[in-house]
């Protein structure tokens, strides 16, 4: 079973979290591969990406409550074999976070509209919890700009999704959180100036090793999270999920080859069940000692995965 850390009480020293060295421009070159931070205005509004490496064009999305950093033990490898784009989705971190906009079909434009932004015709998609979603939307609308997509231990909503408990059943996994972001306004206030708590909470709870996402981490996400404004564009990515369950219904299954990695204490077994039927050429394979924070967690083994996928 994942461990659980014991919940830090001592908020993040304020210093620290205006630490020049936690920028994105900073967090960029401090890998190797060559990554710079960049901002595009693509479908109507402003996204942040970071980039590095060469050859064919490889795109991650991230998911929440985590910016682009959450692939940074996994960028330096990738970049010696792809054009690594990392992005921060509309609503996280160094991207724009307007009003409206966040179904993840609207969210795939998004992206769609970055590849053409910097002249790619075609690119890889690998997405992580919300950014799976997106990954699997990126496909199903934009088909002829998909070479092959990886959703990593998320899949997109469906039906099952508004089934979903409200009370914890015992031994299941309770996600509490699901209905939480749908409250408008009172997560702002709640959170703001103290998302160290929810991070520090989530990283315990929903994963094995929860060291593996440590203290540098840890303020890079709390940084990006602690404005009302951007606890609002989180919350969205989730308030939308009933129009995502929509749009899935007008969809095909993807033609793409579809790889799906699942932590072993994670949604494994869920992915099993909830992918096949998403695409035509699928695989779904478990991450063993990892919980849900797989990049995080295990980058050595899932870079080896992609690699092996994406070739």
């Amino acid at each position: 079973m994942p461990a659980t850390a014991p919940l830090d009480d001592a908020p993040l020293d304020d210093a620290h979290l205006d630490d020049a060295s936690l920028s994105d421009a900073a967090l960029a070159a401090s890998l190797d591969g060559g990554f710079t931070s960049h901002h595009a205005e693509v479908n109507g509004t402003r996204l942040h990406y970071v980039e590095g490496g060469s050859g064919a064009p490889l795109v991650l999305l991230g998911g929440w409550p985590q910016t682009w950093w959450q692939w940074n033990k996994m960028l330096p490898a990738l970049a010696r074999r792809y054009r690594v784009i990392a992005v921060d989705l509309r609503g996280m971190g160094g991207s724009a976070k307007p009003d409206t906009g966040y179904d993840k079909k609207t969210m795939a434009a998004d992206v769609h509209a970055l590849l053409v932004h910097l002249g790619l015709e075609r690119a890889h998609v690998v997405g992580h919890d919300i950014g799976a979603m997106i990954a699997y939307a990126f496909a199903a609308n934009h088909p002829e700009a998909t070479d092959r997509i990886a959703l990593l231990d998320v899949s997109h909503p469906d039906g099952a999704w508004a089934q979903m408990p409200l009370l914890p059943r015992p031994g299941l996994p309770h996600l509490w959180w699901f209905a939480f972001n749908q409250v408008q306004g009172l997560p702002e206030q709640l959170l703001a100036g103290r998302y160290h708590f929810l991070l520090d909470w989530l990283f315990g709870a929903a994963s094995a090793d929860p060291a593996s996402i440590d203290a540098r981490s840890r303020a890079v996400y709390a940084r990006a999270y602690d404005s009302p404004d951007a606890i609002r564009a989180g919350n969205a990515w989730y308030r939308s999920f009933a129009q995502d369950i929509a749009d899935l219904a007008g969809y095909a299954p993807v033609t793409v080859p579809l790889l799906a990695l699942g932590g072993e204490y994670s949604n494994y077994e869920q992915l099993r069940e909830a992918v096949p039927p998403l695409g035509t050429d699928t695989r779904v394979v478990r991450v063993d000692g990892s919980g849900h924070y797989l990049p995080e967690e295990r980058p050595e083994v899932v870079t080896a995965e992609l690699t092996r996928f994406l070739g």
